[in-house]
Parts: structure tokens; sequence; C-alpha cells
């Protein structure tokens, strides 16, 4: 096993030789198709439910089942309008991105749906305090009830998904940028780092 001693400024002409940002273009490329394919996830769940709910919220004759449906609208016409800039902006993603810019866009991108999940946890709770909300009202009763189910219903899906999303982003992260970080070491001096240059380090993360 051999290691190179290199001082931080060096590093960055390592990881900005043409073969380096050719593996990280690549990889950012597939960081967008995941992007693109959780965008079409979240666009395909909001039309099903503003075909579906719109329907239900003409047709049902039960006021609670009306104002379940009536929220359901609202809740996916706003991911609907979140999905197809999301879609857009992924689709025109950048990714001719150094080593360090494609580690910041990467560790943005998980961050961002680890906040979402929790945001998704507190719309499950708002919904179940609207359920339990005491009122002596029966017709706020019955709103509450509808409302507060479909805020359930919405914020689970919506758990479910940004979870999904951040594992996807997670795995396809340690595939592939994880073998480039294990190669980089403290030198003992912390002046500057190692790079590993092993011949099996030396191979490059295989293609998803």
């Amino acid at each position: 096993m051999r290691y190179i001693f290199i001082p931080i400024f060096v590093l960055f002409f390592v990881f900005n030789n043409n073969n380096c940002l050719a593996q990280f273009e690549e990889f950012n490329q597939q960081r967008h198709g995941l992007d693109k394919k959780i965008m079409l996830g979240l666009g395909s769940w909001a039309s099903l439910n503003l075909l579906g709910s719109g329907i239900g919220w003409a047709l049902s004759t039960n006021e609670s089942t009306k104002y379940f449906h009536q929220m359901n609208v609202m809740w996916n016409a706003v991911n609907l309008g979140l999905s197809i800039p999301g879609y857009i902006k992924a689709r025109k993603g950048n990714n001719k991105l150094s080593f360090f810019e494609t580690l910041n866009e990467q560790r943005k991108t998980e961050t961002i749906f680890l906040i979402n999940a929790g945001l998704d946890l507190a719309y499950i709770s708002s919904g179940l305090l609207l359920k339990n909300r005491p009122t002596q009202n029966p017709t706020e009763q019955v709103k509450n009830n509808g409302f507060g189910n479909s805020i359930i219903l919405q914020g689970s899906f919506l758990l479910f998904f940004d979870w999904i999303a951040f594992s996807l982003h997670r795995r396809h992260s340690k595939k592939e940028l994880n073998p480039w970080l294990q190669r980089i070491q403290p030198s003992s001096s912390g002046i500057g780092l190692i790079l590993n240059l092993d011949s099996q380090s030396r191979k490059l993360p295989n293609n998803m």
C-alpha cells in the first residue's frame, strides 16, 4: 500500500483533473436522474389525488368525506406545483461540478429530504390534533374530521416519500462517492492530507 502526502491546495488539483471530473459529472448526472424520478413520483401522486378527490369532492354526499376530498385537492395542487419546477430543475441541473461542489450538493440534497421528513411528522401530528380538537359545533367537527383525515393521509405519504428519496440518494452516495472519500485521510502532522494510491483504491467506482 502506498500513500502520498499532499498539501490541501494540491488536492484541489488532483480532484479537478479531466478523469476525475468525468467521474463526478457522471455521478451528478445520476443524481439528477434520481431527482427526476422522485419528482415524477410526487407529480403522479398529486395528479391521481387531484383527479380522484376532485370527483369525490363533487359527488360525495357525506360532508366529512367532502371536506376530506377538498383538502386533498388543495394539498395536491401544491404538490403538483412543486413537482413540475423540481423536475425541470433536475433536468437542467449542472453536471459539471468539482469534487467539493459535488459533495456540497449531495449534502444539501440529503439534508433537504431529512428536514422535509421532520415537517411531515409535524403535518401528521397537526392532522391528529385537528381531528381531536374539542368543539361544540357539529358542523365544525365534521369539517375538522375531514380535513384532519386528509392531512394525516398526505403527511404519511410525504413521510414515506421523503424517506425513500433520502435513502436513494444516500445509497447512491455511498456507492459512488465514498470510495473517493476513503482514499483521503489527514496527515499525522495535521498540515496536509494523505491520498491513498493503493492499487485497489485506484479503481474507479462502478457505475450504477
